[in-house]
């Protein structure tokens, strides 16, 4: 690998250039704009593709013969295959069916408006022509062309936004990225040499030679030094001002939007823009033996979902080794495209429905014309006859299907709200979208702020945590059992956000479910405790309140409880509620 090591002077070159926060004029690409015009295509699409592609499509999950667990992106870490034998999937990687047109004007007929493809994951493996390392596609595959070049033409030519995955901290070819423990062959060299010398060089060249870049998507933040995390940040927002990045670069680096994966909010995020990441099937990576295709009714409704609570959805789709997708997720796609094609008026541009709570019969997505609430109700349990409750308190202008504007709705205002009554078939079997068109802005009955109940006590259940999943599986709520779970990373963070309106010392308790016990730390109001948490037996069903300590609030106002798990000694545990009881004098 002739050009992964860099000289001192390239070296020095790249140091001086961050430090001096200097780049060549030629290379800054637009001029910077404010937050709120760089979000706003963002916003208005709503709905995205992701691409994981490498080399691991050779082995497609089998290694030796055996199946190696996780995604198919993570064989060489689970398989703890050495280096040397891992690059001679290089030598076996020829996607000759790959056609950059198709697979763009596939994303366009789903109805996708930006693309984000993974240009180096941790295997180390590079998908364009990089000139930092010849482990890449093109230097070290019989394919010997750029595809990443290929889907930013075809994308710049049919309208799709583009972007790029970049593993940034996690390099498992390279002897100063981090994750790779079990090649003993590697002499290691510092996180810092790896990042300038391959890692920064890298996402300048994709920031400089592949055409407007609207999105950089970071993953798995590890403790690299502030210094060359502050290089990769300045130097993506010097040569391209107005792209939009995630919140995974680092841990004091929020970037523009907070990431979802796999699991979205039950409630709608405290962020601002924010996203779900999400595989079509199990695996992110091709797999030979992922047939756990989500159907097209659960994705459909996901992008939904994630629209009425006001946030994007990225579908995860994973080329094989031919450079084609299974048929499997080329239907869903197409599926997905004939709603949308029907119903993207009320997908595109919403907002996030001004009700707080999830109704039973399907979701709420929102836009405001002229000072005035248009309302797509996406009824998912359709009956004839029977009437679906939305909790405003405003008067209807109009209410109709919005694939046929001549087929209207009945309505009626009552204590609850509003309530309008379904006639006839549903028109989808999926999701059927009535519009209810407001006289006025939407004044929805208000849902109970968390906070102090008549004794001071604060309670706070598991349907009403916030989560920060940076990496993994992350958090997610359980509907069937009412808890948080599948909370098995460092950086899962799980929170509350409260009143108080009566300040002092609070013992706090939470009901935890875990057989084998576990550890955690909690944070509230500055003040942070290593908890470990016992066994509460084997029954799933029996949940044990654990004394979590004492914790000090000393005016009232709005506060916020975090849990995190100690991932060293996190064995798998679900926690269904938390209560703060204070502690009279």
């Amino acid at each position: 690998m002739k050009r992964i090591i860099c000289s001192a002077l390239t070296l020095l070159v790249f140091n001086t250039i961050i430090a001096q926060k200097a780049v060549p004029p030629t290379e800054i690409k637009s001029k910077q704009i404010s937050e709120e015009e760089r979000m706003a295509w963002w916003e208005e699409a709503r709905f995205g593709m992701f691409i994981h592609w490498g080399i691991y499509t050779v082995p497609a999950g089998f290694y030796k013969g055996v199946a190696q667990t996780n995604s198919g992106e993570w064989i060489m870490n689970k398989g703890k295959i050495p280096i040397a034998e891992y690059e001679k999937f290089a030598d076996q990687f020829n996607p000759s069916k790959f056609n950059a047109n198709e697979f763009v004007a596939l994303a366009k007929e789903a109805g996708m408006k930006y693309m984000v493809i993974t240009a180096k994951h941790h295997d180390g493996f590079s998908m364009f022509d990089s000139k930092a390392s010849d482990y890449n596609i093109v230097d070290a595959t019989p394919f010997k062309r750029d595809v990443l070049k290929e889907l930013a033409k075809a994308c710049q030519e049919q309208g799709i936004k583009f972007g790029f995955y970049y593993s940034q901290a996690q390099d498992w070819h390279h002897p100063g990225g981090m994750g790779n423990t079990w090649d003993t062959t590697m002499k290691r060299v510092s996180s810092d040499e790896y990042v300038y010398q391959k890692a920064l060089p890298e996402v300048k060249q994709l920031l400089t030679e592949y055409g407007p870049i609207s999105v950089f998507w970071w993953d798995t933040p590890r403790a690299m030094t502030k210094a060359v995390v502050d290089s990769l940040h300045h130097i993506t927002r010097a040569l391209q001002p107005n792209i939009i990045t995630n919140d995974r670069l680092g841990d004091d680096y929020p970037g523009d939007h907070k990431t979802f994966e796999r699991n979205g909010p039950r409630y709608q995020p405290e962020a601002k823009y924010w996203e779900l990441c999400q595989p079509i099937s199990g695996s992110w990576g091709y797999r030979s033996d992922d047939n756990n295709f989500n159907s097209t009714t659960t994705l459909i409704r996901n992008l939904i979902n994630q629209s009425s609570k006001g946030g994007n959805y990225l579908l995860n789709v994973s080329p094989t080794n031919e450079g084609i997708l299974r048929p499997e997720a080329t239907e869903r796609m197409k599926a997905i495209g004939v709603w949308m094609e029907k119903n993207k008026e009320a997908i595109y541009g919403t907002q996030a429905s001004p009700t707080a709570a999830e109704p039973e019969w399907g979701r709420i997505t929102m836009k405001t014309m002229a000072n005035k609430g248009l309302l797509y109700l996406h009824v998912y349990d359709w009956k004839n006859g029977t009437t679906i409750p939305v909790r405003l308190k405003n008067n209807v202008e109009a209410c109709y299907l919005l694939t046929d504007k001549n087929r209207k709705f009945m309505t009626k205002s009552v204590d609850g709200g509003i309530e309008v009554q379904l006639t006839g078939e549903a028109p989808d079997k999926v999701a059927s979208v009535i519009v209810l068109q407001l006289k006025e802005m939407p004044n929805a009955l208000p849902q109970l702020p968390l906070g102090q109940d008549e004794t001071g006590l604060v309670t706070l259940p598991a349907f009403r945590a916030q989560y920060e999943n940076l990496q993994g599986p992350g958090a997610q709520y359980d509907d069937h059992m009412d808890t948080v779970g599948s909370w098995d990373s460092e950086t899962a963070r799980v929170y509350w956000s409260f009143d108080i309106t009566n300040p002092g010392m609070f013992n706090v308790a939470g009901s935890f479910f875990t057989e084998e016990g576990t550890e955690l730390s909690i944070t509230l109001n500055g003040q942070t405790k290593n908890i470990k948490i016992p066994s509460t037996g084997d029954n799933s069903k029996r949940f044990k309140e654990i004394n979590l300590g004492e914790f000090k609030v000393d005016k009232a106002g709005k506060y916020e409880i975090s849990f995190m798990p100690d991932a060293k000694n996190w064995k798998t545990t679900t926690l269904k509620e938390v209560k703060l009881q204070p502690i009279k004098k």
